[in-house]
């Protein structure tokens, strides 16, 4: 098979679905005033602190988005500035901040999340069962050999 084509070409055919899907998301999300980014790294605060040992820090938050850690830092300055996160120096190491969500940022996750959920589910509908798309996306997510 020759990946002349576009239309035969798996990377090029994922950037496309991928740019539509982004579109999907900013729709869905521009009633509540927050970029994809901005939700991605609101949840993950949120999820990473009702599951884990205490309020995350920004470099774990980063982590788990698998997001730049300096853009992460920016995009979470202006989360604390809609009063969505409060971030604050770790009691044992000042250079970390250590990430809380706030009740309005709470709020804002519970109901974003579940318009994001509506949003993925009539896209990747499309594509099969949602058990086959789960596998699919997983593998393709996946950590390389060597870089976990």
């Amino acid at each position: 098979m020759s990946a002349s084509r576009p239309e035969v070409s798996p990377g090029f055919l994922l950037w496309r679905a991928t740019l539509r899907w982004q579109r999907d998301i900013a729709a869905a999300l521009k009633p509540y005033d927050l970029t994809h980014v901005q939700f991605v790294l609101l949840v993950s605060t949120w999820w990473l602190g009702e599951n884990g040992d205490g309020p995350p820090s920004q470099a774990q938050v980063a982590a788990h988005a698998a997001a730049d850690v300096m853009m992460t830092s920016s995009v979470l300055r202006t989360l604390e500035r809609r009063e969505l996160v409060r971030r604050s120096p770790d009691p044992a190491d000042a250079r970390v901040k250590r990430l809380t969500v706030t009740e309005a940022g709470h709020r804002l996750a519970l109901e974003t999340v579940a318009v994001v959920e509506a949003a993925d589910a009539a896209f990747f509908a499309r594509a099969g069962s949602p058990r086959q798309v789960l596998g699919v996306l997983s593998k393709l997510a996946a950590p390389e050999e060597g870089s976990r």
